[in-house]
């Protein structure tokens, strides 16, 4: 008898089978799903800026305290934490989602589209949810919901991170994740992994993509202000013209990227996103700012489009009879995004039992960056991709994240809710392999 009780108890401990794990992130999932639809459309039609997600961070405090979570509020401005301490002793992971939207006006014809605006940089602009996070925000919800109905039996501990301010925060503030870390988020509850994933419009709805390593570039500001001399419009030689002088660095700041860096090696990306200079037809300013983003995987190049950023701008302006100053702050960049080797391996499997083999891409690495970076480097991190197009429209061709025209597929949001419940069970209960 003793023998009998000695086994079972083995058997009790080993991970639950792989099959029960798909058949409980499929159930789990399915019994979340119309709430997680309803979710993102009422954020999607109330969006917010960075470091402004009020209305957001209430709706998803008041959702995790209702399910008798853990709960923080306030971290970075408007980030919110729960914690769900499940009945078995486990592992302690983490997952994480963005809350907040981008100063762009929606164009699309839905019944929920965003009519908001705000002020951006001392302009009134339209808010849209353009980069998805509000599918992001309300996958998580799903999740949270899903697996606080199985506490009792869930090995282990999860953190659910709602972070503000993804895309930056407003000019001489912070947040995002750095903020969130800088304020202590891992001090007491250290996850061994942390997961996140995102809407990409480059992948059909039903697909689900990721990539080992490095997976997204690292992001830096940069911003230029070219001093001229202001004049009449009519006496151009009478003044020093920044706006002439703007446009001759932008086109020859392209050389950087084509002409002066091994592209072969890794790529880069040197944009222009705004230039401010004037406000007459008939009168030369006597400044223009410029500013834009700078995408890199390797952190000598990253030194050296710095440095030839830098040069090119100053020889530019002084061939012009200009004068200029080039900063790139070092605090509102993010780091390569890593997806740890390790876990990406043990967490494939799971992908392919929520999407099928055939709908999991490999993916190139992508020049889109993520402050899920800084999280990564505190503890092995794996972010996933999923399909936002339609399926039958090109998605190669279809409005990108961060475009006006931006379109979700609803069926992107079982399929990813279901992806990151199958991800959590198969890592809590110790699954590796399908």
């Amino acid at each position: 008898m003793r023998c009998w009780l000695i086994v079972l108890g083995l058997v009790a401990s080993l991970p639950v089978a792989a099959q029960d794990s798909s058949d409980a992130a499929a159930r789990l999932s399915q019994s979340v799903n119309g709430k997680v639809i309803a979710w993102r459309r009422d954020i999607h039609q109330h969006p917010e800026l960075g470091n402004r997600e009020f209305r957001t961070s209430k709706i998803v405090a008041d959702q995790l305290k209702a399910l008798g979570l853990e709960v923080k509020t306030g971290v970075a401005h408007t980030g919110v934490v729960g914690i769900l301490h499940g009945g078995k002793p486990g592992p302690r992971i983490a997952i994480r989602a963005d809350m907040d939207a981008l100063p762009v006006t929606e164009h699309n014809d839905l019944p929920f589209a965003s009519k908001a605006t705000a002020l951006f940089r001392g302009e009134t602009v339209g808010v849209m949810h353009a980069c998805g996070h509000d599918s992001h925000t309300a996958m998580l919800l799903g999740i949270a919901t899903a697996l606080s109905s199985i506490r009792q039996d869930l090995p282990g501990e999860v953190m659910f991170v709602f972070q503000p301010a993804e895309e930056g925060t407003p000019d001489n503030e912070t947040g995002g994740a750095p903020e969130m870390l800088a304020e202590g988020l891992f001090k007491d509850f250290k996850p061994e992994a942390i997961f996140g994933m995102h809407v990409w419009s480059a992948l059909n709805a039903g697909q689900v993509g990721f990539r080992s390593g490095p997976t997204m570039a690292a992001s830096d500001r940069f911003h230029i202000v070219v001093q001229g001399v202001q004049t009449h419009g009519a006496l151009p030689w009478s003044g020093v013209d920044p706006i002439v002088t703007a446009s001759d660095l932008i086109v020859t700041a392209q050389n950087i990227v084509s002409r002066r860096l091994n592209i072969s090696k890794q790529p880069a990306v040197l944009t222009f996103g705004a230039i401010k200079g004037g406000i007459r037809y008939n009168i030369i300013p006597d400044s223009v700012d410029l500013i834009g983003t700078i995408r890199t995987f390797d952190p000598k190049m990253r030194q050296q489009v710095f440095d030839d950023l830098k040069s090119v701008s100053e020889h530019v302006a002084a061939a012009n009879g200009a004068t200029v100053t080039t900063e790139i702050p070092d605090t509102q960049g993010n780091p390569v995004l890593v997806n740890d080797p390790t876990l990406s391996a043990r967490v494939r499997p799971s992908l392919v039992r929520a999407a099928g083999a055939a709908n999991v891409i490999d993916m190139p690495p992508q020049t889109g960056a993520e402050d899920f970076a800084y999280f990564a480097n505190q503890v092995p991190g794996f972010y996933f991709f999923v399909g936002a197009t339609p399926v039958g429209q090109d998605a190669a061709t279809a409005p990108s994240n961060h475009s006006p025209k931006f379109f979700l597929d609803e069926s992107a949001l079982p399929l990813g809710t279901r992806a990151m419940l199958q991800v959590v069970l198969d890592y809590l209960h110790g699954n590796a392999a399908p």
